[in-house]
């Protein structure tokens, strides 16, 4: 903005301003230099009569000039071809033709260009830029008009024809290319995706809780979600409970409801059925926070306790667990993950979201409701007049009250009796933890009513939208701000049909009141003493707020016009329709409320009588201007007047507007809050062009055309700029009225995170590279959703508005326009996207109805124009309509018409346009019929015009290859608009059906291409080419269709326009009939005419696909699980394939149950296909049953749509043969840089040491330390000829050796257990290694991403500061492994991996690995689709998109075959290679495919998380195995209550291929009664593993071993295996040579040659190197490919019922072997481990240092009664107990005491394995597996209170800290800081003895010491424990000694006088000594008075 102020200078007084002249330097920017002389206008933005004239002038820094509102920049980087690279769109726009070539850049031959393309693959542009007519336009200037190249960009200048590559291309429909700006675009997506239920599973595993607060406690886990509660069991006696309990809850419910769903984890003491038990403490998070993480969960967490009615408590303790959201088509965790290994880290693994502090605070959340208005009625009228009759006063009929919701509290406000404005000024306090992890607050004004109180209106504040928490962040603040709450539409019924919108559910259709509120947030300080502790709601009235806090009323303008109302629905064609725009409930004529006049309005909201003096002012000081304001009285028309529709055709009516448009205008008043819509409007237009951008990336990168990489530096150059932008424009922002705390936050962290990301775009725009224009992608998508995060302004200010369709009074379908999208700006960039724009707008019925069908179709289609703005700034309201209309006012008295709004626009200028539909064809479309396919026709609607195509009968990939003309099509607006920007086209396509109506398939928007009668139809616009536009449905996509639209104008006739010309002076323009001359201008229709289709005409010449000759070869294997049609069984079925009109039948199947196969198996056909492979026709598979008397059914169809995978290139002779499939052993690429050529991977200038001769093309791939070979660095040679050589590093064995004796040296002590013995290891061993290898793998790639993005965000740093990083040189092969792992995540799991894993690990004992796949294996090796594929056969309609999403149930079978395409002719060289068979074309060296027998051998290893199926939450599985007629079932084996099962099972079945080909392997839940149910299975297709290239019917193991646990389990022999593969392969070799080398084509391999049989003795053999070479088979040139290594796969178990959630997981593996060979041995046995039986015998010597808790009777002295409590975890019923060493008064007690613990172990999984019953009605024992930990806790004895718990220790038997030598040296520390002690293992010490400490929690849940103990543990198998028995307690066998006890310790009524003797004797005696002391003195005086009287009496009388 430029401000020019104009001042009156005064001496005295300070200078007055006269007048300002603001003005936008958008335009000068364009236009470089510009003279304006404008009026000034004075404070209240009037204008004054005093003008001012200025010239700018406008320089940028590098001279260049620019217009930012197209974004376009053109940036040429240097470019080593010397040919430009295109990165934006151009850098002129259009409309500045006056400026000629910007100075900096007048470098000849610059093509500029807009938009060039569309379309999703935006077809035809790529290969095919028509040179010759290119040429003639080489000598112009460098810069064209524009349009021209619009359509095509050129080079210029010489250069050449443009690389077709730079074309940018438009995202996902051709609509959105946007030219000119009288139009906006339109949403293509019609249906409301929120509402509609979905199925989720929530599963959540709790493990264990630790440190709970309380002691001595028996703890339960409640679970509960929403009002979903379940319980684990209950735990005794233990502070640190273990449970292992998984839970599932399965909701049908909208996602919006589902994530505010709250997840409440709570821990309760003591519950049992007679009491509810007391409340420890709850955790709480919503259901969407867990959803938001990564892979939708939290996978083993700790989640802290906290105590609801006490904040000031602290943690009450931790629970573990494992939640995790799945919604459908969610895959969800591994089984293993990676970091397990520091799960006891509490403060680590702690459960809560990235960003969240570990410490939580509690805070305050107030929510303030001050007044709400504009509610609607929620009572019938009736009641009124009742009401009115008895009380004799109209009351408002509605009793609202508002209700919070927020973390799964709520709160209320009191309720307003009647009243539709209702003031509360109250606030609802919530008590929460800060931050929350709920996500939002639900703010709800409810109707209070007798019956059931309802919603009016709901509202939701996203705590993240009003909140930061970075660094410079702000806590959660809104407002005070009006929000807008929307739902059903206003009138009031008794049933809504509609009340779900009021809950918040679904898009609003009306507007329902509007609310405000504010919130704030406040941290407690907890230590603080007057702080309420409990967390309940409260509700306290709060002060009013004035008016203005919420900003100042302005008067808002807003105009709307309605240039078209076409394809109405006909069900409403036949009365009379109108339309109303409503915005707020300004406009709404039927069911808005009463509201006050505008006048008191304005009084009421302006606060008292000033705005009317105001307003006064206003009058006098412009009246002199025509401006004066007098519409105080302007009354609103807010819908057009009723019109009778005129049918279009069989499905849609048209509103005859023809010339007169009508308009509709409002005026309304709002606080001014314009700035909050500004921004995002500026962020909204910035993410909008980023997004346009990416998708065009994504079409480069997807249709594989040239330079994406350049375009998205394009992309970013432009977000870089509009982020600088927004900079500039957002921060001139005043403080106006109203802003709150929010928007001044708001605005400081948008214009930070906008600055950055501008920042960030420039600095990723300079590393995009051609290799990481995926990852950059990806980080630029982050962006975008960052941008529409921030675009969201959570304070609402104007209502949106709504267009309803009037019929009958009634409302029937309805569009929501935010007001932001309209809302008008001086500046371009704020002002909304469509504002005084055209809009195409669809309405749509409201609610539920709009679902499913009803919501697909449209009801009515309009062209509207909307402009909403200040009152004050409306003067060019209209400038934005297309040209050429007249205004039409209402009439009315009165002077001063200029400033009234028409009511409706007369165009008086008419062009008449020819439009030319080219329907070329359409793919994958819905199926709409019961056989799966469709009758598809498409109906083009054009402004009021519509017509059909043929229809095409029994497809899914119709080529209609038609042209539509439509004549004489009669658009309003200048010509020069209209060609720029034409109205869209809406194409639809349906299915025709016999009877009822046809069937709506989808539609698509496209825009046609215009040419005005005075442009040439010729290159580059003209012809237009075919694009695909994407077909819609509801939500998702329906299809493509390519077609080609163009419109022409008809001239007119000489005549006419020199008479039209004389009439002229008048403004109006005759109408203009056409001439007889006037068709003949247009270019003919030149389609070849084909007699045979009648009057339909072909798409033309020019604009059909150039075609070409090609065969497709198509090899027919055969046919599986045909369903029946029709009850009928499919007998003799055939296939027939179709492409482009040919195809052939494939031979018939005689017998299908005997023989499924086809006999002949290749056949092919020769079809005219188009060049360009992207317009490829779809390939449709057809198959049919042949019933007798020659009639057929269609079985099921299926449709190729893609052919490229199919499409054979012949292999190019002159690029190195073996470059192209080179990968190194590792399993990452080598040399091939996106294969295009082969350069070596470094410039190695040494070569191999001649040590080796070998002749030249041999590869030398050496797999072990050979003495001749240096060891040296892999080696990568390669030339033309073909001298390769590889060196891998040395075999495994070799480095673990090496390890091993490094290992000895550094260790000096004896390594016992370590040596792992042979004997002892079992498939499990193996296994668990391997799973640890994978967990290795998986760590290290986690840690190498880490390293590698820390290092790109060093990297971004450091280009930051302007110093590059020196390129780190990967670090060793270690490091190279982890980069080069992230970039092939393939084989991530290398079996070479694993053994360089193993490095890390000094202690590990060599064990043969297999490889463990986290996923089945179709997904590692491409489905098994090397050569056979797989097509799924559907019949049925498809399902509505959400309802089934998975086809599966429209597959009736499966067709087995592939085919393969080539351009004709081909080349000689392939059909004279040696043993061609010409019969088998393509498909050479195939085996046959008649039946075979196999053993198909079945290894189930285990399932994990399986889903309950029993009301205790667990199951009873087996497994279930079938394949073909033969079933399997392990019912008798069934596992007892359990979720992870290990089954350790294999079974053998007989198959014959292909009659039983899948395999389906299920898991049941065993009943005792009633059927078992399914829990979920899994099919594996075996015919494909079986004849798949990379030898999927026996894993290749690691090792050849003859015997022990790794033996090899194939019957042949690796030697046997390589020689059939050198043979199929017809490879020379193998050679074996001399020196452990074995020659395969031209490598040669090295490995070991001996072999240890049973009895140790050494032989040769050759299977080693054999085995060297199957694991290295990929890199074997032509043939080579990747063999299944042995391995374990994971597959997901899933439940028909419940598609697409997985419900648990197995692992197994499958193992074929054909029976015409030698037959395999016995399976491999792995039943599961039996636990090993140890005794733990636990002496307890002493105990020192124990807290004393009574008191001693008589002495009052601190003592205990010290007695010792032990037991194993899980084992609480085997407690022991010492005996009691009474009276110790120094916390020291002997006791000499054994306790013995028998238990069972599984030594692999550290498991104490336990089986009990769960209960006394237990059917059968359940196994538990859990951790070894030994709980000790010492107590003191009480005779007749309960005993007092004083301490405990629990210690892990695998790794606890060594005891202390004394207990003196025995401290807290020992325990606390675990993790730097050295820890023991009981399993390997085997036998114990130290000191160990006591703890417990002290009031301020501090730990502390209570106590130490000496013990000796003793662990023994049972064998030894029973060789050596002992005793318990004291007894024999092996007893102890008596302690030594002091004789304080003897009960003191056993022997009474000895304990008076100890206690008081020896405590009291000098206080006993005086006290006799003292009597006798007192003895002695009272003895002195008792005599004293008398001898006194004696002596006086003197007795």
């Amino acid at each position: 903005m430029l401000e020019v102020q104009v001042f009156n200078y005064s001496k005295v007084f300070t200078n007055r301003v006269i007048g300002t002249f603001k003005m936008v330097l958008q335009k000068v920017a364009e236009e470089g230099q510009l003279e304006v002389t404008d009026t000034l206008i004075d404070d209240n933005n009037t204008a004054i009569r005093t003008s001012v004239t200025i010239y700018i002038k406008y320089t940028t820094m590098d001279g260049t000039v620019g217009v930012w509102s197209d974004g376009e920049f053109l940036d040429i980087p240097g470019d080593p071809e010397g040919t430009f690279q295109f990165e934006t769109d151009s850098l002129l726009s259009g409309h500045s033709q006056g400026s000629g070539v910007s100075p900096g850049r007048s470098i000849h031959g610059i093509p500029t260009f807009r938009k060039a393309g569309k379309g999703v693959f935006s077809a035809m542009k790529l290969g095919k830029t028509k040179s010759s007519k290119d040429d003639h336009k080489k000598d112009e200037p460098a810069i064209l008009d524009m349009e021209d190249l619009n359509r095509k960009a050129m080079r210029l200048g010489g250069v050449g024809v443009l690389d077709p590559d730079c074309i940018s291309l438009a995202s996902v429909t051709a609509v959105t290319t946007n030219v000119s700006n009288k139009r906006s675009k339109p949403e293509i997506k019609m249906e409301p995706s929120s509402g509609r239920p979905v199925d989720y599973q929530i599963s959540i595993t709790v493990v264990e809780a630790r440190q709970l607060v309380g002691l001595n406690m028996d703890p339960v886990v409640c679970v509960e979600i929403g009002d979903d509660k379940k319980y684990t069991s209950m735990k005794e006696s233990t502070n640190c409970p273990y449970y292992n309990e998984y839970f599932v809850f399965d909701f049908h419910v909208p996602p919006d409801v589902m994530f505010d769903k709250i997840l409440k984890l709570s821990v309760i003491h003591s519950k049992n059925l007679l009491r509810s038990g007391t409340l420890v403490g709850t955790f709480k998070l919503d259901v969407g926070t867990v959803y938001s993480q990564p892979e939708h969960q939290f996978y083993r967490k700790w989640a802290t306790l906290s105590d609801p009615d006490d904040i000031t408590a602290g943690c009450k303790g931790y629970i573990k667990c494992d939640i995790a959201v799945v919604g459908k088509g969610d895959n969800i965790k591994s089984s293993h993950k990676a970091n397990e290994t520091d799960e006891d880290d509490i403060e680590g693994n702690l459960l809560l979201p990235e960003g969240v502090p570990l410490e939580r605070q509690w805070a305050r959340f107030y929510v303030k409701i001050y007044r709400a208005e504009g509610l609607p009625k929620m009572n019938t009228s009736i009641m009124a007049n009742v009401k009115k009759a008895f009380i004799g006063e109209n009351r408002d009929l509605v009793d609202p009250y508002v209700q919070v919701v927020f973390a799964g509290q709520r709160g209320k406000t009191s309720v307003q009796k009647s009243s539709y404005e209702p003031i509360w000024n109250e606030q609802v306090v919530f008590t929460e933890m800060f931050p929350p992890l709920c996500k939002r607050m639900k703010v709800q004004i409810r109707d209070s009513d007798k019956v059931n109180d309802v919603a009016i209106g709901t509202h939701f504040i996203d705590l993240r939208k009003i909140a930061n928490d970075g660094d410079k962040g702000f806590l959660p603040t809104m407002g005070p701000a009006w929000v807008n709450m929307y739902g059903s539409t206003r009138q009031y019924t008794l049933m809504d049909e509609h009340q779900d919108l009021n809950e918040g559910l679904g898009e609003g259709v009306s507007f329902r009141a509007r609310l405000l509120i504010s919130v704030a947030v406040e941290i407690l300080d907890t230590t603080s003493t007057e702080i309420v502790s409990s967390t309940e709601v409260q509700v306290e009235p709060v002060s009013n707020i004035s008016e203005s806090v919420t900003g100042k009323i302005e008067e808002f303008f807003l105009f709307g016009s309605f240039l078209e109302a076409t394809m109405i629905d006909r069900k409403i064609g036949d009365k009379p329709i109108s339309f109303e725009v409503t915005i707020g409930n300004y406009g709404n004529q039927i069911d808005g409320v009463s509201k006050p006049s505008a006048a008191k309005k304005k009084k009421k909201e302006g606060g008292g009588g000033e705005s009317d003096e105001e307003e006064s002012e206003l009058i006098h000081q412009n009246s002199s201007e025509d401006e004066a304001d007098d519409d105080g009285d302007l009354v609103s028309v807010s819908s057009s007047p009723p019109m009778k529709p005129v049918i279009t055709d069989r499905n849609y009516f048209h509103l005859p507007y023809f010339e007169k448009k009508p308009c509709i205008y409002i005026k309304s008043w709002w606080q001014d809050q314009r700035r909050r819509l500004y921004n995002s409007n500026i962020m909204d237009k910035i993410a909008d062009k980023l997004e346009e951008g990416l998708n065009d990336v994504q079409e480069i990168i997807k249709t594989e055309t040239a330079y994406p990489e350049r375009r998205l530096r394009g992309v970013l150059e432009e977000l870089s700029t509009g982020c600088n932008r927004f900079v500039t424009l957002a921060n001139k922002d005043q403080n106006q009225a109203g802003r709150t705390k929010l928007d001044k936050e708001r605005l400081k962290s948008c214009m930070r995170e906008m600055e950055s990301m501008g920042q960030q775009a420039k600095l990723i725009r300079s590393q995009v590279k051609r290799n990481t224009v995926r990852d950059k992608l990806k980080m630029v998508q982050n962006f975008l959703h960052r941008l529409r995060f921030l675009a969201d302004e959570p304070q609402h200010s104007i209502p949106d508005v709504f267009v309803w369709m009037m019929s009958n009074n009634k409302r029937i379908a309805y569009a929501r326009i935010p007001s932001k999208d309209i809302l008008y700006s001086i500046v371009d960039e704020e002002t909304g996207k469509d504002c005084g724009k055209v809009k195409a707008v669809f309405l749509r019925l409201p609610g539920k109805k709009g679902f499913g069908p009803a919501g697909w179709t449209v009801q009515a289609k309009m062209e509207m124009y909307l402009w909403l703005g200040l009152n004050k700034q409306r003067k060019d309201f209209l400038s934005g309509l297309p040209n050429g209309f007249e205004e039409n006012k209402a009439p009315r008295t009165g002077s001063c018409l200029q400033s009234l709004p028409p009511i409706s626009l007369v165009y008086n200028m008419k062009q008449v346009f020819q439009l030319r539909a080219h329907m070329y064809q359409a793919r994958s479309l819905f199926a709409a019929d019961s056989s799966g396919l469709s009758d598809p026709f498409a109906r083009v609607f054009f402004s009021t015009h519509s017509q059909v195509t043929e229809v095409l009968s029994e497809t899914l990939c119709p080529t209609w290859d038609q042209l539509l003309v439509f004549d004489d099509v009669e658009l309003f607006g200048e010509a020069g608009e209209l060609r720029d920007d034409p109205p869209i086209i809406v194409v639809e396509v349906y299915d025709q059906d016999t009877v009822g109506k046809a069937e709506f398939i989808g539609r698509t928007f496209a825009k046609p291409i215009t040419k005005m009668c005075d442009e040439h139809y010729g290159p580059p616009r003209f012809p237009p080419q075919l694009e695909y536009y994407q077909i819609y449905r509801g939500n998702s996509t329906a299809g493509d269709l390519l077609a080609a639209f163009e419109l022409l104008q008809i001239p007119y006739d000489d005549e006419e326009i020199r008479r039209a010309l004389i009439a002229v002076h008048d403004f109006a323009v005759p109408q203009i009939k056409i001439g007889q001359g006037g068709r003949a201008e247009l270019p003919a229709i030149n389609g070849p005419t084909d007699s045979d289709r009648g009057p339909i005409l072909p798409v033309p010449m020019g604009i059909r696909p150039v075609l070409s000759r090609y065969r497709i070869e198509v090899l027919f294997w055969g046919l599986r699980d045909l369903k029946r049609v029709n009850l009928a069984q499919v007998d003799r079925p055939r296939v027939d394939i179709e492409c482009a009109g040919r195809g052939v039948q494939s031979a018939l199947i005689v017998n299908f149950k005997k023989n499924p196969n086809f006999s002949t198996l290749v056949k092919w056909f020769e079809v005219d296909l188009p060049e360009n492979e992207l317009l490829h026709p779809p390939l449709n598979i057809r198959v049919v049953d042949c019933r007798a008397f020659g009639r057929y059914t269609l079985v099921g169809s299926h449709a190729v749509t893609s052919l490229r995978r199919f499409i054979y290139s012949p292999p190019d002779k002159t690029q190195n043969n073996w470059a192209s499939t080179a990968r190194l052993m590792n399993g990452y690429m080598v040399l091939t840089n996106g294969g295009s050529q082969s350069r070596p991977s470094s410039p190695y200038s040494r070569t191999l040491p001649r040590t080796l001769s070998h002749p030249t093309g041999d590869v030398i791939v050496n797999m072990d330390a050979n003495p001749s070979v240096r060891k040296m660095d892999t080696v990568v040679k390669l030339d033309a000829s073909s001298d390769a050589v590889i060196k891998v590093d040395v075999n495994e064995e070799e480095k673990e050796e090496k390890k091993k004796k490094k290992k000895k040296k550094k260790k000096g002590e004896v390594e016992e257990d370590d040596e792992t013995d042979e004997r002892m290891l079992d498939w499990w061993s193996k296994y668990f290694a391997s799973i640890e290898t994978l967990m290795e793998i998986l760590r290290a790639q986690e840690a190498a991403l880490a390293e590698a993005e820390e290092r790109e965000e060093q990297e971004i740093a450091a280009e930051g500061a302007d110093i590059k990083p020196d390129d780190h040189p990967v670090k060793g092969s270690k490091g190279k492994e982890k980069s080069r792992d992230k970039s092939r995540n393939k084989d991530k799991k290398k079996s070479h991996h694993a053994g360089e894993g193993t490095e890390k690990r000094p202690s590990k004992p060599k064990v043969n690995e297999l490889l463990v796949y986290n996923k089945e294996l179709e997904a590692e090796y491409d489905n098994f689709e090397d050569w056979l594929h797989t097509f799924n056969l559907y019949r049925g309609k498809a399902g509505d998109d959400d309802e089934a999403a998975l086809d599966d149930d429209r597959i009736v079978g499966r067709f087995k075959g592939s085919m393969c395409m080539y351009k004709l002719p081909l080349s000689e060289e392939i059909t004279r290679e040696v043993g061609f068979d010409p019969n088998m074309g393509m498909f050479q060296s195939i085996p046959h495919n008649d039946p075979i027998n196999v053993l198909v051998r079945v290894f189930v290893v285990r399932a994990t998380d399986l889903h309950p199926a029993d009301v205790n939450g667990k199951a009873d599985p087996y497994v279930v195995i079938k394949l073909g007629k033969s079933e399997l079932k392990d019912k008798e084996n069934y596992i007892s209550k359990q979720l992870n099962p290990v089954f350790g099972k294999a079974f053998d079945m007989e198959a014959t291929f292909p009659m039983e080909s899948m395999l389906t392997v299920s898991v049941y839940d065993w009943d005792l009664v009633g059927t078992d149910d399914l829990i979920g299975e899994t099919k594996i297709d075996l015919e494909n593993r079986y004849y798949s290239k990379h030898r999927a019917t026996c894993g290749i193991a690691n090792n050849y071993s003859v015997h022990g646990y790794n033996m090899w389990r194939d019957p042949m022999k690796p030697s046997q295996i390589l020689a059939k593969l050198c043979k199929e392969g017809k490879l020379d070799g193998p050679h074996y040579g001399p020196g452990g080398r074995v020659k395969v084509a031209n490598r040669i391999f090295m490995g070991a040659t001996e072999i240890e049989d049973e009895t140790g003795l050494k032989k040769q053999t050759d299977e080693h190197l054999a085995l060297t070479v199957l694991k290295h088979w990929e890199e074997i040139p032509r043939v080579g490919c990747k063999l299944i290594p042995e391995h374990v796969e994971t597959r997901p178990l899933l439940h028909p019922e419940k598609p697409g959630i997985e419900q648990g997981r197995i692992e197994m593996w499958v193992d074929m072997f054909p029976m015409d060979m030698p037959a395999p041995g016995p399976a491999i046995d792995i039943s599961p481990r039996k636990p090993k039986n140890f005794e733990l015998r636990v002496i307890i010597w002493n105990t020192d240092d124990v807290v004393l808790e009574d008191d001693a009777f008589m002495t009052g002295e601190k003592m205990s009664d010290i007695y010792v409590k032990g037991w194993l975890k899980g084992q609480q019923e085997d407690k022991q107990d010492t005996d009691v060493h009474y009276h110790s008064l120094t916390g020291e007690g002997n006791f000499n005491w054994r306790f013995v613990f028998p238990f069972d172990y599984l030594m692999a999984e550290e498991k104490i394995v336990i089986s009990k019953k769960e209960s006394m009605f237990s059917w059968d024992e359940t196994e538990y597996k859990i951790p070894a930990r030994l709980t000790l806790q010492v107590w003191d004895a009480d005779h007749f209170s309960a005993d007092d718990f004083l301490g405990a220790i629990e210690l892990d038997l695998n790794r606890f800290p060594r005891g202390a030598k004394t207990a003196k040296q025995c401290s807290i520390g020992m325990v606390q800081n675990e993790a730097e002690l050295p820890c023991i293992s009981i399993f390997k010490q085997k036998r114990v003895k130290g000191w160990w400490p006591f703890m417990a929690r002290d009031e301020n849940d501090e730990m502390e010491l209570t106590g130490k103990v000496e013990a000796e543990l003793h662990l023994m198998s049972a064998e030894e424990a029973e060789k050596s028995p002992v005793g318990l307690g004291r007894n024999e066998p092996d007893p102890l000694e008596k302690p030594n006890r002091p004789d304080t310790s003897l009960m003191w009524f056993v022997n009474p006088l000895k304990s008076i003797r100890y206690f008081i004797w020896h405590n009291y005696r000098w206080l006993i000594l005086k006290a006799l002391g003292l009597l006798l003195l007192l003895l002695l005086l009272g003895l002195f008075l008792y005599s004293f009287p008398g001898y006194l009496v004696k002596k006086m009388l003197g007795a």
